[in-house]
């Protein structure tokens, strides 16, 4: 019978996309790594990786052997755990990936608390600006924001929040009045995320409920893949943006950034923590996304555009 050891290790090296990582991962030789990969590859029959000199990627029988092996590995871990729970608070390691902007705003002071609550559990926070694949990558816990396309994953509805068009009052400074209308607004320099390049049109609607719609028709200046860097940008006067008001919040207080459509309102967006479709769920999953959807609910936090 091929050992359970075995499975973890090459779920570690398909991770890792390399032996070296993996044995450094799991505080292994490399030799030692790919020994075991070999002697695996031997009990199957079949070639699971394909080597390079920099990188191992998986066939066609490897990627089906993956997925299932991790459902092993994960149930595996998941009795392990519970096991562990009777006795104990959660253990081992509990990994999460969101974007740059949210992680340091609001997933870094929610885990301070967390990571109090169990301190045996050893949390790894990835930002990433593309989405990853959390079955590939070994990710036990993705926060996303918008709207979710990927259907394979479970999803849980944390929260929702605001977003609003600002700009500079220095860009606003150089045209003549009138700028507060959503047409107007429209013809100004656009700065623009790259996931919404596409999207020049957003309903909105007024503080009376009337429906329009806002069209950033002028000229893109800039496209990026990160809302910070729009932010700052925009912080220059660069053109208009539209951004989640928790990531602008503070400038709009302190009046570094106007909100130029104050009359109307966006669509609010939404706070989802994904997860694998896995048949048990992590008892340390569970009480992560508990955890999280009670604090940005809490009413006695500070929530800017909530």
């Amino acid at each position: 019978m091929v050992s359970l050891d075995r499975f973890e290790l090459f779920c570690a090296v398909v991770q890792s996309g390399s032996f070296t990582g993996a044995a450094a991962r799991l505080q292994q030789t490399r030799a030692a790594v790919s020994f075991s990969i070999k002697q695996l590859e031997a009990e199957l029959g079949v070639t699971l990786l394909t080597r390079t000199t920099r990188r191992v990627a998986l066939t066609e029988a490897g990627e089906r052997f993956y997925r299932r092996c991790l459902e092993v590995v994960q149930a595996a871990q998941v009795a392990i755990d519970e096991a562990r729970a009777e006795h104990s608070g959660l253990q081992g390691s509990l990994r999460i990936t969101s974007t740059v902007e949210y992680g340091l705003t609001v997933l870094a002071p929610a885990l301070q608390g967390f990571c109090r609550q169990h301190p045996q559990l050893q949390v790894h926070l990835q930002t990433h600006t593309a989405q990853v694949d959390l079955v590939r990558d070994g990710v036990d816990v993705a926060i996303r924001l918008g709207q979710v396309h990927d259907s394979s994953y479970r999803g849980v509805c944390l929260d929702r929040y605001a977003v609003c068009l600002v700009a500079a009052p220095a860009l606003l400074a150089q045209m003549e009045g009138g700028l507060d209308h959503p047409e107007r607004l429209g013809q100004l320099p656009q700065l623009l995320h790259s996931r919404f390049q596409q999207h020049d049109s957003w309903p909105i609607e007024d503080a009376c409920g009337n429906a329009a719609v806002y069209q950033g028709r002028g000229p893109a200046v800039m496209v990026a893949d990160n809302a910070s860097l729009l932010r700052a940008f925009a912080l220059q006067g660069m053109g208009v943006v539209l951004l989640p008001h928790w990531l602008v919040a503070d400038d709009l207080a302190s009046g570094e950034l106007l909100d130029t459509l104050p009359g109307y309102r966006f669509a609010r967006q939404s706070v989802y923590a994904l997860y694998p479709d896995t048949r048990h769920v992590p008892r340390k999953v569970r009480a992560w996304i508990d955890y999280l959807k009670a604090y940005l609910q809490d009413p006695a936090r500070a929530r800017p555009g909530a």
